[in-house]
């Protein structure tokens, strides 16, 4: 049984001629069907909708299937949890706060209000954007369908903002959290004298699509360069975090937190380790961890862990000394 709130949403929207709320009610109640593998009445009330006329003057979209959309995504079931990553408190909070929103969106939804549901992810690479994105939509219990440019990005003039639209007609109808890396890719500033008008359209047709988005999908747009987004991005985008470097507490506790999930010592204290990788990002953190597992692993029975961290530890310490 669909929720009270979503019938009477439709009933309203419905009954007083507003399409484009009784169209995001329609999506919503779908929405509700996939999640709980109603597959069938899902795929009916969608048809259903698509079949609509709508009013004279309102344009409305199209609804697509995943299956029409192929290459354009790639789906993958989240794994990993928000009490795994190491956040600065306001960023957990905020994360947090929105989670909530979904969780209790039939509350909100009594009151005429939908959950926040787009994100904007600033940092440096290996930050922890993707990993925090995931995270998401672990806790959110949805699917994560990540944007894949090599085929969403056409050559031919118009070929990119009509895979936009299919790519956004296909994820509509389903909760999910649609990831968007590098989002400077699709999203930049349309002031720029450089860019061609192609791209200046791409942009508009993005932000025309985002803003059609109903709650249940939460876009996360993640990017290393701001400066290079377009100002109506910014403007769009609730809730905008920023995920800086890390720091030498931050990488003690990333340390710890994975050695106490993974029963991996390091035989090193964690501060000392911390110090001498003082330029690496989180993913680098996470590749110098997994490099003390696999060569204790392959060490024997009774590994020397500390003679193996040390030795991994030098190498890192060399090759971030490479880098700087």
């Amino acid at each position: 049984m669909a929720r009270a709130d979503l019938l009477l949403a439709l009933v309203k929207s419905g009954a007083g001629g507003d399409e484009l709320a009784f169209r995001r009610a329609a999506e919503a109640l779908i929405a509700e069907e996939e999640g709980k593998k109603h597959g069938v009445l899902a795929s009916q009330l969608a048809d259903a909708l698509t079949k609509r006329r709508p009013a004279p003057g309102n344009q409305v979209s199209t609804l697509a299937r995943n299956s029409e959309a192929p290459g354009l995504f790639h789906e993958m079931e989240p794994e990993k949890r928000i009490t795994e990553l190491v956040l600065t408190s306001d960023v957990r909070l905020a994360i947090n706060e929105l989670i909530e929103e979904h969780h209790r969106r039939d509350l909100l939804r009594s009151h005429g209000v939908e959950p926040r549901h787009r994100l904007l992810f600033v940092g440096p690479p290996g930050g922890g954007k993707t990993t925090l994105a995931e995270a998401v939509a672990t806790e959110l219990a949805v699917p994560l369908l990540s944007v894949r440019y090599e085929g969403l990005i056409g050559s031919y003039l118009g070929e990119t903002a009509t895979r936009m639209e299919t790519l956004f007609a296909a994820v509509r109808i389903r909760p999910c959290v649609l990831f968007f890396d590098e989002f400077d890719a699709v999203a930049k500033e349309r002031g720029d004298t450089h860019e061609t008008g192609e791209i200046k359209r791409v942009v508009s047709s993005l932000l025309l699509q985002v803003d059609k988005l109903p709650s249940h999908v939460v876009v996360v747009a993640a990017t290393n360069h701001a400066e290079l987004l377009d100002r109506a991005v910014w403007r769009r985008m609730q809730l905008r975090l920023e995920l800086p470097h890390p720091t030498r507490a931050g990488r003690i506790e990333w340390l710890s937190a994975w050695s106490a999930r993974t029963g991996v010592e390091f035989g090193l204290s964690l501060r000392t380790i911390a110090e001498r990788l003082s330029e690496v990002s989180y993913a680098e953190l996470e590749e110098f961890a997994l490099d003390v597992q696999r060569r204790s692993i392959l060490s024997g029975p009774e590994p020397d862990v500390k003679e193996v961290a040390q030795r991994v530890l030098h190498h890192w310490s060399v090759r971030v000394g490479e880098t700087e």
